[in-house]
């Protein structure tokens, strides 16, 4: 069996390793009040971890699990209308079961993605994205990604802003996990193109849907450089994804519980849902 040059490139011991994915690379900034403004956060720790998320319900947030592995507090920003800068603390996180936390996501044994409960609802101006109407994704599909953080890996001062781009799906992965993989469809991926880069982690895939919504595909887990990158980098390569059909059972589930999860809950029963810096719950 022949392997699409990316395959060979991402099983091989390349100079360029992938690492968790951080911001779009060659993205527009979203500008409609009535976009992806509505749907996706940006993620940050009190240690400085910075990735994106997508709203699945008022008071949730799907992300990837890597972005909230750290004991320490997290909270979300969302843009309004007048793409003014909103905080909300999160209450407590949700890892899947199968994550392997200390593993890089590249070789991730397990499936990585994450739920955050929020300490309040974002609103009727925020648009969550349904996970139960998630599809599978064809190779040669175009779909758009969305995230916050860097333009460019050199470019550390142009993070915190909600860029989208359009990528081309290749095809699924499999070495521990089963993603799948995107890339700029103009470039395939051999030289820099758009993709995901240093911020767009939890980040999400989406499919625009007839009635002019968008429809959630995936979720960010990690990204490389171009094959023929002349630096190290993890931008503009390759985005893996991480497919929200193939895990909707999971996501319903968790849901269910953290909706009913309550700040009294996390004082008085940290280990149902543990909250702060004593935070994980699978």
């Amino acid at each position: 069996m022949r392997f699409p040059r990316w395959a060979r490139f991402l099983t091989a011991s390349a100079v360029l390793w992938p690492a968790a994915a951080f911001a779009v690379t060659r993205g527009t900034l979203v500008q409609d009040p009535d976009g992806l403004r509505r749907s996706v956060v940006q993620i940050e720790s009190s240690r400085g971890e910075l990735c994106s998320g997508a709203v699945i319900a008022p008071d949730l947030v799907l992300t990837a699990a890597h972005c909230v592995l750290q004991r320490a507090a997290y909270r979300v920003v969302v843009v309004d209308r007048r793409f003014r800068r909103i905080t909300v603390k999160a209450l407590a996180a949700a890892m899947h079961p199968d994550f392997v936390p200390g593993t890089t996501p590249r070789n991730q044994p397990g499936i990585d993605l994450a739920i955050l409960k929020l300490a309040r609802p974002l609103g009727p101006d925020f648009s969550p994205l349904d996970p139960a109407a998630a599809t599978n994704v064809a190779p040669g599909e175009s779909v758009n990604l969305a995230g916050f953080g860097l333009a460019a890996e050199n470019r550390r001062g142009s993070g915190r802003v909600l860029r989208q781009t359009r990528l081309m799906s290749l095809g699924t992965l499999e070495v521990g996990n089963r993603v799948l993989v995107m890339a700029d469809e103009d470039r395939m991926a051999e030289t820099t193109g758009a993709g995901a880069c240093r911020g767009d982690s939890g980040g999400p895939i989406v499919r625009r849907d007839a009635g002019g919504g968008y429809q959630l595909l995936g979720i960010v887990s990690w990204s490389s450089g171009a094959l023929r990158s002349s630096t190290p980098t993890a931008c503009g390569g390759l985005t893996a994804v991480t497919p929200v059909a193939e895990h909707g059972r999971w996501i319903a589930s968790r849901s269910e519980e953290l909706r009913r999860f309550t700040a009294d809950d996390a004082v008085a029963a940290p280990g149902r849902a543990r909250p702060s810096s004593d935070w994980m719950s699978r």
